[in-house]
C-alpha cells in the first residue's frame, strides 16, 4: 500500500496542473534513479552534478515528498521516488513512440540515420557496403555506432542494428540475412609445430566465454590456455603472435592474412547475422533503404560467412 506522501506525489504528477512536473523535471529524477546517483545522471544528461542536485531538490519541494534517500552508496529511490520514476518512464516511452511514429511518416529518402554494428563486421565487411550506400543515397546523413552492446532502438539510440544473435529481441523486426560458421585459427608457425591428434594445443581464451567450444574439445581435448583476453582485437593480436589458437567466425579468420585454419578441423555452426529495426520504423524510407541495401550485400557474400571462400595457401 503506497504511503500518504506517495499518493500525494502521484496525484500532483497526474492531475494538479499547478504543481505537476513536466518531462524536463522528471528526466532528472529518472536518470538519477537509473544511474544510482547525481554524478552518473549529470554525465548522461550533459550537465554538472550541482544542476542535478538542485533539480531533484526542487522536484521534491513541488511534490511535497522525498524522492531519494541520500546514502553513502548512492541515491536510493523512496516509495514516492519509485512512483515518480514509473511515471517518468511512461512519459519517456510515449515521447519515443511519438518520435518513431513521426519519423515513420517521413517519406523522404533523406535525413539522419543511425546504424549500429559489431566492430569486426565493420572492419572486415561493411566498409565497402556503407560506401556504396552513401554514394547511392547522398541525402541520408548516416551515423555508425560500432560495438556489440545492446542499444535501445525504441529510444532511437539507433535506427538499424546489425547483430550476431541466436535469438534477437522480440521488440525488433528484421531479417536473418546470413547463417554463419566458425573455425579454429592459428598462426602458421604454431600450426607448423603442432603435432595434432591428442597432443596439447596452446589456446587463447575469451574472458566472456566460459571455455573452449565443446564441439572442438571432442577433437582436441588437451587445450593449454596461454592467455585470456576480453576483446576480439586482442585475441587476433595474440593468435597472430603465435601465442595460441582460438575460435573465430569464418568471416574474421578467413579474411586475416596472418591466420590459417587448424588442419584436420571442421567448421562448426555459429550464430546467424540479422539486420533489425523497430517495428514502428520498418517502413520508413531511409530505414528501408539501408535494410534492403545491407541485406542484399550480406546475402551475396554468403560464402564468406559460412567459410566457403578459397583459402590462402
Amino acid at each position: 500500500m503506497p504511503c500518504e506522501k506517495t499518493i500525494i506525489a502521484t496525484q500532483h504528477l497526474i492531475i494538479n496542473n499547478q504543481v505537476m512536473l513536466n518531462w524536463n523535471d522528471l528526466r532528472f529524477v529518472l536518470e538519477t534513479a537509473r544511474q544510482g546517483g547525481i554524478s552518473g545522471a549529470a554525465r548522461v544528461l550533459g550537465v554538472n552534478h550541482g544542476t542535478v542536485s538542485r533539480r531533484i531538490s526542487a522536484a521534491e519541494d513541488v511534490l511535497g515528498a522525498r524522492l531519494f534517500d541520500r546514502l553513502a552508496s548512492g541515491y536510493i529511490p523512496t516509495e514516492a521516488g519509485r512512483e515518480a520514476m514509473l511515471i517518468a518512464e511512461q512519459m519517456e516511452e510515449q515521447g519515443h513512440r511519438l518520435e518513431r511514429q513521426m519519423n515513420a511518416r517521413d517519406i523522404r529518402i533523406a535525413g539522419p540515420l543511425v546504424v549500429t554494428a559489431p566492430q569486426m563486421l565493420l572492419d572486415r565487411f561493411l566498409g565497402p557496403v556503407i560506401q556504396e550506400f552513401i554514394q547511392k543515397y547522398p541525402a541520408i546523413e548516416l551515423s555508425v555506432k560500432a560495438g556489440n552492446e545492446t542499444l535501445n532502438l525504441a529510444a532511437r539510440e539507433a535506427d538499424v542494428a546489425l547483430r550476431v544473435s541466436a535469438d534477437p529481441p522480440e521488440t525488433l523486426v528484421g531479417k536473418r540475412v546470413a547463417q554463419q560458421r566458425y573455425g579454429i585459427y592459428a598462426a602458421p608457425e604454431l600450426i607448423a609445430r603442432d603435432p595434432g591428434a591428442d597432443t596439447p594445443l596452446d589456446w587463447v581464451s575469451f574472458g566472456n566465454w566460459p571455455g573452449p567450444p565443446k564441439e572442438f574439445l571432442k577433437l582436441r581435448s588437451q587445450l593449454r590456455r596461454q592467455l585470456v583476453v576480453d576483446d576480439i582485437y586482442a585475441a587476433l593480436a595474440a593468435v597472430r603472435a603465435g601465442i595460441g589458437a582460438t575460435r573465430l567466425a569464418c568471416f574474421i579468420g578467413d579474411s586475416d592474412p596472418g591466420l590459417r585454419r587448424l588442419p584436420d578441423t571442421p567448421l562448426f555452426p555459429y550464430m546467424p547475422l540479422w539486420v533489425l529495426t523497430h517495428a514502428d520504423l520498418r517502413t520508413q524510407p531511409r530505414v528501408r533503404a539501408f535494410v534492403d541495401h545491407a541485406s542484399s550485400a550480406i546475402k551475396k557474400a554468403r560464402p564468406l560467412f559460412v567459410g566457403d571462400v578459397p583459402l590462402i595457401d
